[in-house]
């Protein structure tokens, strides 16, 4: 029988989740039935893509555009999950499935595709090989949640008040023990939306209201955990970090908080808010269950990857991978 490359559809969703547990061993339903509900609700920032033998389901992918996320300047197509059922391999299905995508990507406007896995998955990292991708020149930085007073003292002592500066990517603030006493940190509202995008285009000199609008509604309506803080100073907006809690993004086996973006007002930068929102952060993941959080950011961000040292953070095993699309 021919396969057929079709979007998937609701109907679907039992045998993905039934492929996905027999490739990785790991029932993921939450992950793929919370993927098609915002695919559903947002067709335009999501790619569903199926390879089937008439009713029968033989591949399937996922894939969602990012815009602004990591310090990013443009959008980008992110290869969440791509599955081909075990009894189809070497018949071209996953081949098909990625061609699909990236067509149904380029219509969108999306120029690139990325995508992470383990350096130890080989047979995913082969699949990107063939498939055209190569390492992109990003680092993934992961630090557990657990163990956060281990850092307080060394901290306090390596972090200076003059660190302190925004590079609106990923932690690009100071992070110190027990700041979160003397700056008060609470959960983010959609109410904060306008003073997130003030403090944004103070610091990055771009209009991204249009990214936040979409980050906003992503952490307040849609993450089944909220993460995403402000702090205050004086009763006024200080600062915020974005954050969100992944189960079955790029497989990975565990919960795992991936940290987006962080902002300060540089009225503020001398005010350890920064360091408020990390150690708040990691101390709401860990009371959570939440057993890592990840990021990622440019190889050459040289101050940015010895703050996130001086965080704790650590090269993760994942690598990036990226395709350019013609």
């Amino acid at each position: 029988m021919t396969t057929t490359i079709r979007d998937i559809v609701a109907t679907d969703i039992e045998r993905v989740i039934e492929l996905d547990r027999r490739l990785t061993g790991k029932p993921r339903r939450n992950y793929h039935e919370k993927r098609m509900a915002a695919a559903s609700a947002d067709p335009a920032s999501f790619v569903t893509i199926a390879a089937a033998d008439g009713p029968v389901l033989k591949g399937y992918a996922f894939a969602h555009i990012l815009d602004g996320e990591f310090g990013g300047s443009g959008p980008v197509g992110v290869v969440d999950t791509i599955g081909v059922d075990p009894d189809q391999r070497g018949q071209g299905v996953g081949r098909k499935l990625m061609t699909a995508l990236e067509e149904a990507m380029r219509k969108k406007g999306i120029k690139e595709l990325i995508s992470q896995a383990d350096w130890t998955e080989h047979a995913i990292t082969r699949f990107f090989q063939s498939a055209g991708f190569e390492l992109a020149p990003r680092l993934v930085l992961e630090r557990g949640t657990d163990n956060v007073s281990d850092f307080e003292a060394p901290l306090a002592q390596q972090v200076r008040d003059s660190d302190e500066v925004d590079l609106s990517d990923p932690s690009g603030d100071d992070y110190a023990a027990l700041s979160r006493d003397r700056v008060p940190v609470r959960s983010l509202t959609e109410a904060d939306y306008p003073f997130i995008v003030s403090v944004d285009r103070k610091v990055t000199r771009r209009d991204r209201s249009a990214y936040y609008t979409r980050k906003i509604a992503e952490v307040t309506k849609e993450s089944g955990v909220r993460v995403s803080l402000v702090a205050e100073v004086d009763g006024l907006f200080a600062g915020f970090v974005m954050a969100r809690t992944e189960y079955g993004e790029f497989g990975r086996a565990q919960s795992t908080a991936v940290l987006d973006t962080i902002g300060v007002d540089p009225a503020n930068a001398r005010h350890s808010v920064g360091r408020a929102l990390m150690s708040q952060l990691l101390t709401n993941l860990s009371s959570l269950g939440v057993e890592k959080v990840q990021t990622q950011l440019p190889w050459n961000s040289f101050d940015l990857a010895g703050f996130l040292a001086r965080c704790g953070f650590t090269p993760s095993q994942r690598l990036i991978f990226q395709r350019k699309l013609g």
